[in-house]
C-alpha cells in the first residue's frame, strides 16, 4: 500500500490515520512550489532540493547522518549534495522556504476556502493533539521536527503536524525494516514489487541507484525467496512486508491511542476529505506510481 491511497478495511486503525494524514505533507514532493522557494536560494533543482529540504530539521549535517536517518538513498549520492548545499544556503532559509513553498502548494491545490474553513482548523488541532504522544527516543527526524515551532495558519500548523507524524511512523518504520533485514536499496526493491509504489526509474532516479545496483538487489531478494523469477512478491515476500507493518505499527501507535479511537476516527475522516481533494487536483501524478 503506498501512503497515498486510500487504505483498506484490513489496515491498522493507526495506519488508516497515517495514510489519511500523510498526503497533506507528501504533496509537496510533487509540486512545484517548494522547488521555486528553495532554487531561490541557489540549491539545485531536484535531489540537492529534497534532500536540503527533508535533512535541514537536523541542522547542517553531513552526508553520513542524512544517508543513515533517510536509509534508502545511495551514499554516494548523497554525498554530492550533502554537504554541498550548505556552502549556499543554511538549514534556517531552507526551514522557511519549506514553509513558503508548502503554503503555495496547498493554497493551489485546495484553495482558499478549504484552507479557511472550520475543518482544516479542526483537523489541524487533532494532529497536533496525536502528536503531544509522539516519543523522540530513536526518532531523530522526528526529533528534529518536533524542534521547530508550529506555524500559525490552521493550514500550516496542519502540515506541520502531518510532518511530525510522518517522520514519526518513518523512523519506527526504518528500525523495522533493520529487523526485517532489508538493507536500503532492498526495501524499495520489495515495496516496487507491490505495484503500487513509486516507480522503480523515480526510486533509482531519487535515490541515486544504478539499473545494477537495482538488479542486485533482485536478485537478493530473490535468493531469500521473496520474491519469485518474474520479481514479484512471493507469498513470503508479503508476509514479510506485512510483518513489518505490523512492527511499524505498533512503534507508531501512541500518538493514535492518546487521541482515543473517537477523535483517530474523526482525524481519519477529515484527513482523508482533504486527502482526497489533493488526489483530484493531481497532487500525485499516476505516471510516477507503479512496477516500472
Amino acid at each position: 500500500m503506498t501512503s497515498f491511497e486510500t487504505p483498506s478495511f484490513e489496515a491498522s486503525t493507526g495506519r488508516r490515520c497515517h495514510n489519511a494524514v500523510n498526503p497533506l505533507h507528501a504533496s509537496v514532493y510533487f509540486a512545484p512550489e517548494p522547488q521555486d522557494e528553495l532554487a531561490a536560494l541557489g540549491l539545485e533543482r531536484g535531489p540537492m532540493v529534497y534532500l536540503a529540504s527533508r535533512a535541514a530539521p537536523l541542522g547542517a549535517v553531513a552526508a553520513g547522518t542524512v544517508t543513515a536517518t533517510f536509509y534508502n538513498f545511495n551514499h554516494e549520492h548523497v554525498q554530492r549534495y550533502i554537504p554541498a548545499a550548505w556552502t549556499v544556503t543554511t538549514p534556517a532559509e531552507v526551514l522557511a522556504a519549506r514553509l513558503r513553498g508548502a503554503d503555495r502548494t496547498l493554497q493551489r491545490l485546495l484553495g482558499n476556502d478549504a484552507l479557511t474553513s472550520a475543518e482544516m482548523t479542526e483537523t489541524a488541532e487533532l494532529a497536533l493533539r496525536a502528536t503531544e504522544a509522539c516519543r523522540r527516543e530513536a526518532r531523530p527526524l522526528y526529533a528534529a521536527n518536533a524542534d521547530l515551532p508550529v506555524p500559525e495558519e490552521p493550514h500550516l500548523a496542519l502540515w506541520h503536524a502531518a510532518t511530525l507524524l510522518r517522520e514519526h511512523r518513518g523512523d519506527g518504520h526504518l528500525a523495522a525494516l533493520a529487523v526485517a533485514g532489508l538493507s536500503g536499496i532492498e526495501a524499495l526493491v520489495l515495496h516496487n514489487a507491490t505495484g503500487t509504489a513509486p516507480t522503480s526509474a523515480l526510486f533509482m532516479r531519487t535515490r541515486g541507484w544504478s539499473a545494477q545496483q537495482w538488479d542486485a538487489a533482485r536478485d537478493r531478494l530473490r535468493e531469500r525467496g521473496l520474491l519469485d523469477e518474474e520479481g514479484d512478491l512471493t507469498q513470503a515476500g508479503a508476509t514479510l512486508r506485512e510483518e513489518t507493518e505490523a512492527l511499524t505499527d505498533r512503534l507508531d501507535a501512541a500518538p493514535y491511542d492518546h487521541l482515543g479511537p473517537a477523535a483517530t476516527a474523526r482525524l481519519t475522516e477529515l484527513a482523508e476529505g482533504f486527502s482526497g481533494a489533493l488526489r483530484a487536483a493531481g497532487a500525485f501524478p499516476s505516471v510516477h506510481f507503479g512496477r516500472d
